[in-house]
């Protein structure tokens, strides 16, 4: 049977697209990776240990009130020097010194019996057992009295220490609830930044240590800090430990304040670096004439502005960046560009 010629023409046309399509597979494969490269740089390379903190006085207590009852009258006093012991605040105490009236009244006819019956046993016209008892009387009554009294001393909060005033809040008139705090009282300096370290970072810590901080509030200055403390003990919910580190004097952070801490573990001066996102590991690509070649590198502090090479790597090969997780060793690349450290 003889083919027709329109069915040679589809055969025709058949070879020749999967001859192109088979062309275009194998350019493909052929076709060489493009990468962009970096060229590893010498800098200081610093181990970091992250917490956030704020700023605190050194010296300072809280002031609240340990009733709960309406504020009748304050002081304003906010940013003023106060004396050990002055008064800051009075709350409503009318409850409190009836209590107390009632208790005196008690307190003087009891003291009234005992005198009567004090000259009655002299007179032998009452018994011992008598005066013994109006005497016990009295003296729980005076106990009452002289509880109650110091009880009226809880209505007056004052200063516990010589200090600033650095924040009061509530308002007269206002019900002054139990554990609310009032007043702040302390010096304005030196300051402190409080911070929680996680309990994993906490033995690389150390009193003396380097801080740098970064605060929104000075997004353009360098702030610095030290160790200043770590206390002895963690806590076991947070897994974390209160790090203290101490401002110096002239430092614009105020009380209150919140701010980054990296405290500097280690600093390793004019070492040669690359950027984290180069590495998978230990591993990175480097360009070798037209090739990806892989290499196992060894490295020292990893920060987050770069990655301490200490060796397998010089200052003049092209490093991969970032890590290319789909070349294959040997992989025939093309150079797009160099990026910027």
């Amino acid at each position: 049977m003889k083919e027709s010629p329109l069915r040679r023409i589809r055969w025709t046309v058949g070879i020749v697209v999967v001859a192109a399509a088979a062309a275009f597979g194998a350019w493909n494969l052929w076709q060489p990776a493009k990468v962009s490269v970096v060229t590893p740089q010498r800098g200081d390379a610093a181990e970091i240990v992250y917490a956030s903190g704020s700023v605190e006085p050194r010296t300072w207590a809280k002031v609240t009130p340990v009733v709960r009852e309406r504020i009748v009258e304050q002081c304003n006093c906010e940013g003023s020097r106060v004396a050990q012991g002055d008064v800051l605040a009075r709350l409503d105490d009318s409850e409190a010194r009836a209590v107390l009236g009632e208790l005196e009244a008690r307190q003087a006819l009891a003291q009234e019996e005992l005198r009567r019956l004090t000259v009655l046993a002299e007179r032998r016209a009452a018994s011992q057992q008598a005066l013994d008892r109006a005497q016990s009387e009295l003296g729980q009554i005076e106990a009452l009295v002289a509880g109650q009294k110091a009880r009226l001393d809880s209505y007056v909060l004052r200063a516990p220490s010589a200090g600033v005033v650095l924040r009061q809040d509530g308002e007269v008139g206002e019900v002054a609830e139990l554990g609310t705090v009032l007043f702040w009282v302390g010096e304005p300096k030196p300051l402190l930044v409080v911070a929680e370290v996680n309990e994993e970072d906490i033995p690389r810590v150390e009193v003396g240590q380097r801080a740098l901080l970064k605060s929104d509030a000075f997004p353009r200055q360098n702030l610095e800090a030290v160790v200043d403390s770590i206390t002895p003990k963690g806590d076991p919910v947070t897994k974390t430990y209160r790090v203290r580190f101490r401002l110096p004097d002239d430092t614009p952070l105020r009380i209150g304040m919140s701010t980054d801490v990296n405290i500097v573990i280690r600093v390793s001066k004019n070492a040669l670096l690359i950027p984290p996102v180069a590495v998978d590991g230990n591993k990175v690509f480097v360009v070798e004439a037209d090739k990806a070649r892989r290499h196992e590198i060894r490295t020292g502090i990893r920060g987050t502005n770069g990655i301490e090479v200490l060796s397998a790597l010089d200052e003049r090969a092209r490093v991969v960046s970032p890590y290319p997780a789909d070349l294959t060793d040997g992989a025939r690349v093309s150079i797009i560009g160099a990026q910027e450290r």
